[in-house]
C-alpha cells in the first residue's frame, strides 16, 4: 500500500508559485511522485496537484498546516491536504436500476476504487440483494413530495453515523433539496444519462431518439441546487444510427453510464479533481 500525501492548490496566478511549493517540500526531504499544474488565463488562476512519498518525509503531518501556512498566506492559496492512508468512506444512493451500483461495488471489490462503502441507501427494495451480496448494509427510505424533508433528515443521520465523505448517486431517481446539496457541496457525484447540457431531466434517450441524434453520451458531475447543472467531471459518447431503437439507445447508454461514473468516482477518490467556479480541472 502506498503511503503518500497529496496537496491540491488554487490561487491567483503569479511568479514563484511552483518554486515556493517545491522548495517547501524539498526542505523536509519530500520525494515528489507526481506534480501537475494548470493556469486559467481567463480567470487568472493557478491550480496544482502535487503528490509525494511520506516515507522519509521529515515534517510531522500534524504540524503540516502550521508549517505551510506562511506560504499559503503569502500567495493567497485555497488548499487542502489528503493522505492515502485515510481511505474515503463512500455511500451509494440508488433507486431501481442496478447497473451502476453493480459496477461500483465490483470495482471496489477488486481494489480499483480505493475506498470503503459501508452502506447503500435506496427508495426501493429492488437492489437489496446486490448490496447484501457484498456484505454492505442496505437502507430503504421512502421519499415522496410530502415527506422529503423527513426522508433527507434520516439519510443525513445515516451518513453522519457511518462517517461518510462522498455520496454517489448511481441512478438515484430523486432530486436532492438545496439544503441537502449545500451540506454536501462538491461531495455528491451524479451520473446523468445524457451528454449534458443537452437533454437534461427525465427520459433523455427517448428525446434523443425523437431528435434523431447521431451521438449519445453520459455525464458525471457534482450535484448542486440546480438540477443537472453542477461542475462536470467526466463525459463520454458513443455513435448510433437511424437503425437504433430507443431500447438500443438505452442499452448503449447504460454501458456509458457505468464507465463514466466509475471514472469520475475514481478521480475524486484519488484527489485529482479541483473545482473552481462552474468548472473542474481533472489532473492526470
Amino acid at each position: 500500500m502506498k503511503n503518500t500525501a497529496t496537496l491540491l492548490i488554487s490561487c491567483p496566478d503569479r511568479k514563484g508559485l511552483v518554486a515556493a511549493i517545491a522548495n517547501f517540500l524539498y526542505t523536509y526531504n519530500a520525494n515528489i511522485l507526481h506534480a501537475d499544474q494548470h493556469q486559467d488565463d481567463d480567470a487568472g488562476l493557478f491550480l496544482m496537484r502535487v503528490e509525494w512519498d511520506l516515507d522519509g518525509f521529515a515534517l510531522d503531518m500534524n504540524a503540516f498546516e502550521a508549517a505551510f501556512a506562511p506560504i499559503a498566506e503569502r500567495f493567497g492559496m485555497d488548499w487542502k491536504l489528503k493522505r492515502s492512508a485515510q481511505k474515503p468512506r463512500m455511500a451509494i444512493f440508488v433507486s431501481k436500476y442496478d447497473h451502476c451500483l453493480v459496477d461500483l461495488l465490483h470495482r471496489r471489490h477488486t481494489g480499483e476504487l480505493d475506498c470503503e462503502i459501508p452502506l447503500v441507501i435506496s427508495n426501493h427494495e429492488d437492489c437489496r440483494r446486490v448490496a447484501e451480496f457484498y456484505g454492505i448494509a442496505y437502507y430503504v427510505i421512502d421519499v415522496n413530495k410530502d415527506n422529503k424533508a423527513e426522508a433527507e433528515a434520516r439519510e443525513h443521520a445515516l451518513l453522519q453515523e457511518h462517517g461518510i465523505d462522498l455520496i454517489v448517486l448511481a441512478r438515484y431517481m430523486q432530486v436532492l433539496s438545496s439544503d441537502f446539496t449545500a451540506k454536501w457541496k462538491h461531495r455528491v457525484i451524479n451520473i446523468h444519462h445524457s451528454f449534458l447540457p443537452a437533454f437534461e431531466g427525465a427520459k433523455p434517450y427517448h428525446r434523443a431518439h425523437a431528435r434523431g441524434v447521431k451521438l449519445i453520451g453520459a455525464t458525471s458531475h457534482y450535484v448542486t441546487e440546480v438540477l443537472d447543472d453542477g461542475p462536470i467531471i467526466e463525459q463520454d459518447v458513443t455513435r448510433i444510427s437511424h437503425r437504433d431503437t430507443v431500447d438500443a439507445l438505452v442499452e448503449k447508454g447504460r454501458d456509458l453510464e457505468r464507465i463514466v461514473l466509475s471514472r469520475a468516482v475514481r478521480w475524486h477518490l484519488d484527489h485529482r479533481v479541483l473545482v473552481y467556479g462552474h468548472k473542474t480541472v481533472v489532473f492526470d
